[in-house]
């Protein structure tokens, strides 16, 4: 369990855009930063990152909070998790103590197998640096395809024994369970009950999120006389953090050069993404051998809106190229491709080529993938039918296009190469996007997050234990929020200056959380919610330190349903230019807040009204209901007042 000293570390040492940029292209707009949500199939920027607060939010699908929020949201990682991503990412001492028997029963089968799987990458490296069938047979293999001892490493490229037991036996040992053995992959069951290990005699390319954890491995058979028998590539199987459809090869290491050159490349193979990484081109990344799914595009969309895809020049490549070419364009990102020449693929030819060559070449001779399309059937393609069949295809991908400037482009472009007059294609255009509209099944209603209701936060001295927040906002009343939004923004700020204290005679001043509670206090009045309490009680205790800001220190707070709300209430919708922005002076703030309380004493007073209206119905007594009714009468003068005073009138 991680102390909450370390945890103060880790939240001072974090830049929120820093730690977004890891997973998400963002550009600088006025003092905030923003990109396309990682959460959502997101087409125009709605992700904000504000560095100020510490925070980021989707206005589409509001989702957002702090760095570890993010983290936990995005990766699916627990509270303890985030922190230690951090923690290394930071170079930040982790001090911590034995988790107990109980705690240890406790730990999710997530995170075991992630566990389970880093041993193992680390296993299958020093097999291949320490072994002498390791460095014979799977490191010699390496170096015979070209890949230097630095590339070697920067993969984690590793073996794994012949021996069919080597690994099992060697984890079992380790004290890793057989279960987890099982669920990673990493071994699998005969009939019998003996336990095999998957990737028994072949060399290992590790597969890793984009947080940079091991989350599958690929093992390729070496040994020919077992050519047309066993599997050349073997995958780990599906299971609870490992999906061949969701996950691209090389892009954790891929992701800075992509966003530096804001385009990706992607090829075939994982030996493609090494050599041409080894070749100088870093933006690299491969699919695991299956179609291009939509999951892949857009994460890759996340970090640049270009793509170039690299595939053989044959038929089945140029097919391929162009049917991947439709869904990216449906995604947003823009397309082009690249075909190598004599039958190489992109391995091949990065070994043959300088890295000067190989950018140039590929700088030189990409195709824009609308483009190509034309041409291939302007030049290619003479009978009239077929030729009209071809040009409807390149019609119907200009249809996938969102961005209408660009269809309009390209409608052009096609009329010009083909010779149809652009109304015909125009017509024919709009008839794929009125079809594609009618077959494409209208996106789901965005639910609304349960982010402010009370759970049980985690103990003062074990921060850390709390796994996620799961909060209800059904019985928060929103005047409740807005206030509790004022003590978030702006609770250190001060409005009463000079205020006298009764008792003692001195002087003091008074900031917004203060005076809220004292406000409160005046008729015992609180917040319905306990974590709302818990709050302003912590804001009040913290007024007294001159460097507390009240947005900053709760959104980075060490309790995960803490720091979650003021994620959700701190951030700014909308983001004036500083010419435009109205800065709050301290009357304008001091009278919001006390509008705000009256709200709520008024929002208190109707809801225990109705609460006595509901009871008199129920009452038997003649005197019960005596006192009830004048109770009602009560609180209805009450009301009348506050109505007054907040400028409503209300006729009973």
């Amino acid at each position: 369990m991680i102390d909450r000293a370390t945890i103060d570390r880790i939240m001072d040492a974090t830049n929120i855009v820093e730690v977004v940029s890891d997973f998400v292209t963002l550009k600088k707009r006025g003092i905030n930063y923003i990109g396309l949500c990682p959460f959502h199939n997101d087409s125009h920027p709605s992700f904000s990152v504000s560095p100020s607060r510490g925070i980021c939010h989707c206005f589409t699908c509001g989702k957002g909070g702090n760095a570890v929020n993010f983290l936990m949201e995005l990766e699916n990682l627990t509270y303890p998790e985030a922190l230690r991503w951090l923690a290394r990412k930071y170079n930040i001492e982790i001090h911590e103590r034995e988790l107990s028997a109980e705690e240890k029963r406790q730990e999710g089968d997530r995170e075991s197998m992630f566990l389970l799987n880093e041993w193992a990458l680390k296993y299958f490296e020093d097999i291949l640096h320490h072994d002498v069938d390791g460095i014979a047979i799977g490191l010699q293999y390496f170096r015979s395809r070209g890949f230097r001892d630095d590339t070697i490493k920067k993969f984690h490229l590793g073996y794994a024994p012949q021996n069919r037991h080597a690994l099992s036996e060697a984890a079992l040992k380790a004290g890793y369970k057989e279960e987890y053995l099982v669920k990673t992959g990493l071994c699998y069951k005969r009939d019998n009950g003996e336990l095999i290990d998957r990737f028994a005699g072949r060399v290992i390319f590790p597969w890793f999120s984009l947080s940079g954890k091991v989350v599958g491995f690929n093992g390729r058979v070496l040994d020919s006389r077992t050519h047309g028998v066993m599997q050349k590539y073997v995958n780990s199987p599906d299971s609870e953090i490992y999906h061949k459809g969701n996950e691209l090869f090389g892009l954790n290491q891929a992701k800075q050069a992509i966003r530096k050159d804001d385009r990706v490349i992607l090829v075939e193979g994982q030996a493609d993404v090494i050599s041409m990484s080894q070749s100088s081109a870093e933006n690299v990344v491969a699919g695991s051998g299956t179609a291009l799914t939509l999951q892949q595009i857009r994460k890759l969309h996340r970090f640049t809106n270009n793509i170039t895809l690299i595939y053989d020049g044959d038929d089945a490549g140029v097919n391929a190229a162009l049917r991947n070419s439709d869904l990216i364009h449906g995604e947003g990102m823009n397309v082009s491709v690249l075909f190598l020449p004599d039958g190489q693929d992109p391995d091949d030819f990065a070994k043959s080529h300088t890295p000067e060559q190989l950018r140039e070449f590929i700088t030189n001779n990409s195709t824009d993938s609308i483009i190509f399309r034309i041409d291939r059937t302007v030049s290619g393609i003479t009978d009239p039918i077929k030729r009209s069949q071809a040009i409807n295809d390149v019609v119907n991908s200009i249809a996938i296009i969102k961005d209408p400037i660009l269809r309009d482009t390209y409608i052009r472009e096609c009329s010009q190469r083909t010779g149809v007059p652009e109304a015909t294609l125009i017509a024919q255009m709009n008839r794929a996007i009125h079809k594609n509209r009618e077959t494409t099944p209208a996106p789901a209603a965005p639910v609304e997050e349960n982010t402010t209701a009370p759970v049980q936060s985690a103990p003062a001295d074990n921060p850390a234990t709390v796994q996620r927040p799961t909060v209800n906002t059904a019985a928060v009343s929103r005047v409740e929020k807005l206030l509790l939004e004022m003590i978030i923004r702006h609770g250190n700020e001060i409005i009463f200056r000079d205020v006298e204290d009764q008792t003692t005679g001195s002087k003091t001043n008074l900031t917004v959380a203060q005076y809220i509670a004292y406000d409160l206090g005046l008729d015992n009045l609180s917040f319905s919610t306990p974590l709302y309490n818990s709050i302003l009680e912590e804001a009040v205790e913290k007024s007294s330190d001159p460097s507390f800001v009240s947005i900053t220190y709760f959104a980075n707070h060490p309790d995960i349903n803490v720091s979650t709300l003021a994620s959700s209430l701190g951030v700014e919708r909308y983001q004036l230019s500083e010419s435009l922005q109205i800065k709050n002076s301290e009357e304008s703030l001091r009278e919001q807040v006390m509008h705000m309380i009256l709200d709520f004493r008024l929002s208190y007073v109707n809801r225990h009204l109705k609460d006595l209206q509901k009871e008199i119905f129920s009452i038997k007594e003649p005197e019960r209901i005596m006192q009830v009714m004048a109770e009602i009468k009560k609180m209805q003068e009450i009301r009348n007042i506050l109505a007054k005073k907040l400028g409503n009138n209300i006729v009973v």
